[in-house]
């Protein structure tokens, strides 16, 4: 079987895996890691609507889940203090 070209670029990346094409051969596996984040936590927050509203917003323009947008912020944030704080 003939070795795949690899991919110039994310855009081109990404296009041929929206497009159904296997990538597996084009992604080095030897670099994964996987990421075991414990036991999960269930929190509540009151924020008000409007902030709601302009995450939705943000959400639906790239698509995600607003849970899964709020986690990814505090991840970030997290990790950014770690390193000001190290």
């Amino acid at each position: 079987m003939a070795k795949k070209k690899i991919a110039k670029s994310t855009e081109e990346f990404d296009r041929r895996f929206d497009e159904g094409e296997d990538i597996h051969d084009l992604i080095d596996m030897s670099k994964a890691r996987i990421i075991r984040h414990g036991k999960k936590v269930r929190i509540t927050l009151d924020v008000a609507e409007e902030l709601v509203n302009e995450i939705d917003r943000i959400r639906e323009n790239i698509g995600v889940d607003r849970s899964a947008l709020i986690k990814i912020w505090l991840h970030e944030r997290v990790k950014q203090e770690k390193l000001t704080t190290a």
